[in-house]
């Protein structure tokens, strides 16, 4: 900045400093020099850029001025343990320092602007943005749709085209603020409860707002991703399981775009602008990554490579293309090694044998624009818990007619039928010329999709 007359302004000013605190709960550690000291708080959620939003400032012990140039680790056990490095730091001007009003402009490299704290209870204040948000700046949406792939082949030219591994899990959109994370399932389900592992996502980008889509996975044996493993932590309710399962069966973020980035909006660029804001976040953690992205290759090379080490197939994306909100678009298609189909649950047949009193086979179902087509039935591939845990589920949606569409084509003995809700997904070997699923084998509930998400994979 040099020596010049606001320079030396600059150097009369007194001093701010925003430490990002990894202690027990993430939290940044806001202070101003005042008579001699710093005054300080602890924001949770970081300084607000957006004046709709007030965040949380506890106000907390004063400081002495060199504190304001510390970085580095508070061994654990001792008060404040964690990881501790300066943020953002400057100089501010006074417009108002009462003891139920503190009023400031703060000069920094990442913030900048007037700001009000104000005491509501106790310890607790609120720290506000009086000056309007960052030009062009938007705060991140509640709710963002994916963007879907379209079953089909790779392309006949790979040119202008990425290829991504298609990952065998649940799809979920984060949203990350003030180092917390949200995540939903395509059906809004709120996944964050059931995945205590990925709350290091959010400490590990701090206070950098963002959107990311992804896959969660569990992986099994030789690192191939299981589904069935996540199915069954996707359903679990109760604190103890959710903890001992993410210990037992610990599951994996692979992050493949960014939607919504420090304030602003994403979707509208390419797949490889996106890609460069994506890299640049560097993510890799113990439970996160950032999924790869193959360019100027052979789409074949890759898919081949999949089949090879027991992958479910690649993703084919055009390099030019924006992300689609909530459509199915043919500029990403899925190309799978195996064959896969979600269906519709549309009732379940007795059990025969060791099987009497239970469910032998669930009867499946498509939906199409005239109804629920009936595609046959699965009886295989359910684990030892399975049939009583469907059972719970289907039982409660019993109905006394059937939801197929022509009634007919189900000719099962004795069947029970229900409130098609439910969404299952099944290996098989192909299609008869009927229109049924030859050797069907269950996979799991896809408590992440809705009956409309449905369609022929095929």
């Amino acid at each position: 900045m040099g020596d010049g007359p606001r320079a030396r302004r600059r150097k009369d000013l007194p001093v701010f400093v925003i430490q990002e605190h990894h202690a027990r709960a993430l939290h940044w550690d806001f202070r101003l020099e005042h008579e001699g000291v710093l005054v300080s708080w602890a924001l949770p959620k970081g300084v607000p850029e957006d004046p709709k939003s007030n965040h949380l400032a506890v106000h907390t012990e004063d400081h002495p001025l060199d504190y304001g140039s510390f970085e580095g680790d508070i061994p654990a056990g001792e008060y404040g343990g964690g990881q501790v490095r300066i943020w953002d730091h400057g100089h501010f001007e006074v417009e108002k320092w009462r003891p139920d009003e503190v009023m400031v402009v703060l000069h920094g490299s990442k913030v900048s602007g007037r700001y009000v704290l104000f005491p509501t209870s106790g310890k607790n204040w609120m720290i506000h943005r009086m000056d309007p948000a960052p030009e062009g700046f938007q705060p991140l949406p509640e709710k963002v749709r994916p963007m879907l792939a379209t079953p089909g082949t790779l392309p006949a030219d790979d040119t202008g085209w990425a290829f991504e591994i298609k990952w065998d899990g649940v799809r979920a959109i984060s949203f990350i603020e003030g180092g917390r994370i949200r995540m939903l399932s395509r059906n809004d389900k709120d996944l964050t409860p059931s995945f205590p592992e990925f709350r290091e996502l959010g400490a590990f980008l701090g206070a950098r707002p963002c959107v990311l889509d992804g896959e969660i996975v569990v992986l099994g044996a030789g690192g191939v991703p299981d589904f069935g493993r996540l199915q069954h932590r996707l359903h679990l309710a109760n604190a103890n399981d959710v903890k001992r399962q993410s210990a037992a069966s610990p599951a994996s973020y692979v992050v493949f775009d960014v939607l919504h980035l420090d304030g602003h909006p994403l979707m509208s660029l390419t797949y490889d602008e996106r890609r460069v804001h994506l890299e640049e976040l560097g993510l890799s953690g113990a439970s996160f990554a950032t999924a790869d992205s193959f360019r100027d290759v052979r789409g074949a090379d890759i898919l081949q490579a999949t089949k090879e080490t027991g992958l479910e197939g690649v993703i084919a994306k055009r390099r030019d293309s924006a992300y689609a909100e909530g459509k199915r678009s043919t500029a990403w298609i899925k190309v799978k090694n195996l064959r896969t189909q979600e269906v519709v649950i549309g009732g379940w047949t007795d059990g025969a044998g060791s099987r009497a009193g239970s469910m032998g086979a669930l009867l499946l179902g498509i939906p199409t624009a005239g109804g629920l087509r009936y595609v046959g039935k699965v009886g295989t591939g359910f684990g030892d818990r399975d049939r009583d845990d469907l059972m719970d589920l289907l039982r409660p949606a019993a109905r006394t007619t059937t939801p197929f569409i022509p009634p007919s084509d189900v000719k099962e003995r004795g069947p029970h039928f229900v409130n098609p809700l439910l969404v299952g997904e099944v290996r098989f070997s192909e299609w008869t010329e009927a229109g049924r699923l030859r050797h069907p084998t269950w996979r799991g509930l896809r408590s992440d999709k809705s009956p409309a998400d449905v369609v022929i994979e095929s």
